[in-house]
């Protein structure tokens, strides 16, 4: 039990469960939930909590594993308070709680090209701390600035330089919370970004389990790179290649299995813990190491304990 909380606009509820938050519908409860009012609720927040106690910034879940044994600490979740989206010329300015997908729309409404973004589930804020990328474009190639509330409460401007994007990585400063970005976009056709987002949607809609209870991709590819789509894609580094080559596409533990349609997409089939899912993906990486000595890498983050632990 965390003592002395600070006093909030927004909402603190103790021992929430986070199952129903994440896709995958896995997982325990956080010592504390707090979804913020809005940037001073907390800046506030963060200045007076004790600092030994950790946050974790989470945003729909879409990218998540939590642990059956829960998240110790405080979950900050941020709202409606963070979603705003706004345009000036070429400047794409996003709350960290705004969809990837709504972005991408109302970009192409205004004639701006963010089109990459409308195939990526999840949040600004979480497409920024993994520099999310789709049909080889990434959030390092358009992202100008963030604004993020520091551990100690503090709100700060960074510039994109700053985070030092790699492939699904940042450098974010431990405990700091996105909670805005500002892209610059290139322009184009209002008509014709729309088409191309509904032709990138179809091909996801064929080619992945978007109607089951998935968090995405589960591994990195091997060579480092994303499916981008382009004629020099190289297929044979791709996961779900050495997945199949492995043997392990549709194999299962409890309700989790490596999902037939597309074997890098760790499902909950029904009824699976965030252990069962866990332990299939650590099974899919020593088969896969066996099978063609590549080490498979999480893409999907694992937070919080283990059961008992």
């Amino acid at each position: 039990m965390i003592e002395n909380l600070p006093q909030v606009r927004g909402t603190l509820t103790p021992n929430r469960s986070l199952a129903d938050l994440t896709w995958m519908r896995v997982g325990g409860p956080a010592d504390v939930l707090f979804q913020p009012a809005d940037v001073d609720d907390l800046s506030a927040f963060m200045a007076e909590l004790d600092p030994s106690v950790a946050v974790f910034p989470m945003g729909v879940g879409s990218n998540l594993i939590v642990r059956d044994g829960g998240v110790s600490g405080v979950v900050i979740r941020l709202g409606r308070g963070f979603n705003a989206i706004g345009f000036d010329g070429q400047i794409v300015t996003a709350g960290a709680a705004a969809l990837d997908a709504h972005v991408a729309r109302k970009a192409a409404a205004e004639g701006l090209d963010l089109t990459f973004l409308r195939t990526i589930p999840g949040t600004i804020g979480g497409a920024v701390r993994m520099n999310a990328g789709c049909y080889g474009s990434y959030m390092a190639d358009f992202l100008q600035s963030v604004t993020a509330v520091m551990r100690d409460g503090t709100v700060a401007n960074l510039p994109a330089a700053d985070l030092q994007l790699a492939y699904r990585s940042s450098a974010l400063a431990d405990g700091a919370v996105i909670v805005g970005a500002t892209l610059l976009a290139p322009t184009g056709d209002a008509d014709v970004l729309a088409a191309r987002m509904d032709d990138q949607l179809a091909k996801r809609d064929a080619t992945q389990p978007t109607k089951d209870r998935t968090a995405g991709s589960t591994f990195r590819n091997p060579a480092g790179y994303s499916s981008t789509g382009l004629a020099d894609d190289v297929h044979d580094l791709k996961a779900w290649k050495v997945i199949d080559d492995a043997g392990m596409r549709g194999a299962t533990i409890g309700g989790a299995v490596m999902n037939t349609k597309h074997s890098n997409f760790l499902t909950n089939a029904g009824g699976a813990t965030a252990a069962d899912l866990e332990n299939l993906g650590e099974l899919v990486r020593k088969k896969v190491y066996d099978s063609s000595g590549i080490t498979l890498e999480w893409e999907i983050m694992r937070v919080g304990n283990r059961n008992g632990s």
